[in-house]
């Protein structure tokens, strides 16, 4: 597969395709991916600032000493990082992330809502 960055364009279209996935602009331009109604998993910047998303806890303080990786400001503490355009990673890495933090989102719902929502 491509090691290409992916665009912005593409990484919104993945969020999309992810079982249950909806779209919201929120905050004065800002697009936010969510399950289950309001439940996010992903933030995309309309500015072209950057993308957030969920990590696992144990993986958290891993990606934040990566180049280009940080801790999501306002989300930290619920583990959530943050990089900017071009992201700082290969295609196949950022899709996985972004379908791992859709997951951990679903697996946080009460189970009656995690019908047809897991990967």
């Amino acid at each position: 597969m491509s090691e290409r960055n992916m665009s912005e364009a593409e990484v919104a279209a993945l969020c999309l395709s992810l079982p249950g996935a909806r779209e919201d602009y929120k905050w004065g331009g800002i697009r936010v991916f969510s399950v289950a109604g309001n439940k996010m998993f992903a933030v995309l910047d309309l500015a072209g600032a950057g993308l957030s998303f969920k990590v696992a806890d144990e993986l958290f303080l891993g990606y934040c000493d990566r180049p280009g990786v940080r801790p999501a400001p306002y989300l930290a503490r619920a583990r959530w990082v943050s990089m900017a355009a071009p992201y700082p990673m290969a295609r196949d890495e950022l899709c996985d992330l972004l379908q791992r933090s859709h997951q951990l989102v679903v697996r946080r719902l009460p189970k009656r809502l995690q019908v047809g929502l897991v990967l």
